[in-house]
């Protein structure tokens, strides 16, 4: 997919986005839409010895009202950091580059972010980094209504509906064969891979 896609803001998400990205000439991040519940945009995936686990980052708003999505913001009264970072420790603690960048991703999950898109924009940042995807991400200054499929995929990639994207197999702490959930987050790939797994996502 090269050209211009429009994608949501994500919490850790699946490889999938990643490539889509790295395959893309410009990248949108939408924040005027309202906010979608149960989708990548709180959410990632995580394969762990006892297979997929959820992550989810509570939010104050979007639950029961419509709120823009930049203005959705996380719920501290929770102690879902520490579960996340305990669930990442448990994953991929064994993995062969797990030491090289949890430190950071820990820094980004603890600086308490008020907003969302803001936690999400810095562990989006930080990957693409070590993908070394080096692009501008841009975001919405106004609502696109549902266009081109072929390069929004805003409500598109989501965690409810069947992705035929194909991740080629790498050697994982858990399971040595193909990743059989497409929705299992990039955190998975780099720390089993290290700054090499972009060569995983390259059409």
């Amino acid at each position: 997919m090269t050209g211009r896609i429009l994608m949501s803001t994500a919490y850790l998400p699946p490889a999938e986005y990643f490539s889509l990205i790295v395959n893309a000439d410009t990248i949108l991040i939408e924040k005027e839409e309202n906010y979608l519940k149960q989708s990548y945009r709180n959410r990632c995936y995580l394969l762990s010895a006892h297979g997929t686990q959820i992550l989810s980052v509570p939010v104050l708003e979007g639950s029961r009202r419509k709120v823009s999505v930049k203005d959705i913001r996380i719920d501290y009264s929770k102690r879902w950091q520490q579960v996340h970072l305990g669930a990442l420790c448990a994953s991929y603690r064994a993995s062969p580059y797990f030491e090289f960048f949890f430190d950071a991703i820990e820094k980004i999950i603890l600086n308490n972010h008020t907003f969302l898109i803001d936690l999400n924009m810095d562990l989006t940042e930080f990957a693409c980094s070590i993908l070394g995807i080096e692009k501008k991400i841009l975001f919405t200054i106004d609502f696109e209504p549902p266009g081109n499929a072929e390069s929004d995929f805003r409500y598109s990639l989501s965690p409810k509906k069947e992705s035929s994207y194909q991740l080629k197999d790498y050697i994982k702490v858990f399971n040595n064969g193909p990743v059989v959930d497409s929705r299992i987050s990039i955190v998975d790939l780099i720390f089993n891979n290290g700054r090499e797994a972009v060569d995983f996502l390259k059409i």
